[in-house]
């Protein structure tokens, strides 16, 4: 299944104005500037101290694909976010969310109605009230079911109901996602 949160942080990247480390020595070093020190990177990545240390005096270059994973996942996740930040809230005050999605959609409507589930593939705009929600809830810790719930809700409000122009009081299901992808 796709993470919401991942791709909340994907789409915050984009914003990078400069690129970020390629290199796992680059990256250990980025490390261990942020976190003041070997030890605590090694903890964080579940390595030895000395292996980090090997990697910022670059006797080590390349590291095992687990290892790269979670090295890349948290240079990302800690590079620039002054930049990420100012996308967020740009995005929550003015620009909103685009959400692309393929997913399977499920509806509780009026009886007589088809409501059974069907995967669909949907391209949204969310308005900036939707998007400051979503990020305000993971900043909060939300768990990945209160994001799609968030997710669910705006999708079913401006593609399903037209902001209210069409099929009254339609709740959409927001399941099985296969494909997400969000744009700030």
């Amino acid at each position: 299944m796709v993470s919401i949160g991942d791709s909340i942080d994907r789409a915050a990247a984009q914003h990078f104005t400069r690129p970020v480390p390629k290199s796992a020595p680059a990256q250990m070093r980025f490390l261990v500037r942020q976190l003041k020190g070997t030890r605590a990177v090694a903890e964080l990545l579940g390595v030895s101290q000395r292996t980090v240390e090997r990697y910022v005096k670059e006797q080590l270059r390349r590291p095992r694909q687990d290892l790269a994973r979670r090295l890349s996942d948290e240079v990302r996740r800690r590079w620039q976010p002054r930049v990420r930040d100012a996308a967020r809230k740009q995005a929550a005050r003015t620009g909103g969310i685009f959400v692309s999605t393929r997913a399977r959609f499920g509806f509780t409507a009026a009886p007589g109605t088809t409501d059974d589930p069907r995967v669909r593939y949907v391209n949204q705009a969310l308005p900036p009230e939707y998007a400051a929600r979503l990020f305000t809830a993971q900043e909060s810790g939300a768990t990945e079911r209160q994001l799609t719930e968030i997710l669910a809700e705006g999708l079913g409000e401006m593609y399903f109901r037209d902001r209210g122009n069409r099929a009254r009081g339609l709740l959409v299901e927001f399941t099985g996602i296969e494909e997400l992808d969000l744009d700030i």
